[in-house]
């Protein structure tokens, strides 16, 4: 599957305010205030821009930062990593392959197997449980 291209203004469409900021303009959400930094449901958390599975909820564990927080991705093509070096700080943000969303950042300091913790805005997901799943198979 090639990039998704929209425009500004097409995103702008699709998109909340909020989720426009966060995920097209690399904006942060405020820690402990996200849909699902705290959320125990299980299921799959996809790209909110373009529909990607990303993480599964089986790789989320409660870091104590206030945002949504993996030790891996579904599958370690669908997010890319990048340098990011804004606000005074070295950072590597993570975005989505797909459709270029600014999802959060990756950092070396979570639980094992590999020490990583992806740390998403939740704006720039969406959780696909088995009972909305099954709720848009069976209407």
């Amino acid at each position: 599957m090639g990039k998704l291209n929209k425009t500004d203004r097409e995103w702008q469409r699709e998109l909340s305010p909020e989720e426009y900021r966060i995920t097209r303009q690399k904006g942060t959400e405020p820690a402990f205030t996200g849909q699902y930094w705290n959320s125990k449901q299980d299921g799959v958390y996809t790209c909110r821009c373009c529909g990607e599975a990303l993480f599964s909820s089986e790789t989320k564990f409660d870091s104590g930062c206030g945002w949504p927080s993996f030790f891996k991705p579904i599958n370690p093509s669908v997010v890319e990593e990048q340098d990011d070096s804004s606000h005074g700080m070295s950072r590597t943000e993570i975005i989505c392959h797909h459709c270029d969303a600014h999802l959060g950042h990756v950092f070396e300091d979570g639980p094992e197997p590999t020490g990583l913790r992806y740390c998403v805005n939740s704006a720039s997901l969406e959780l696909k449980t088995q009972e909305k799943n099954d709720e848009e198979t069976y209407p």
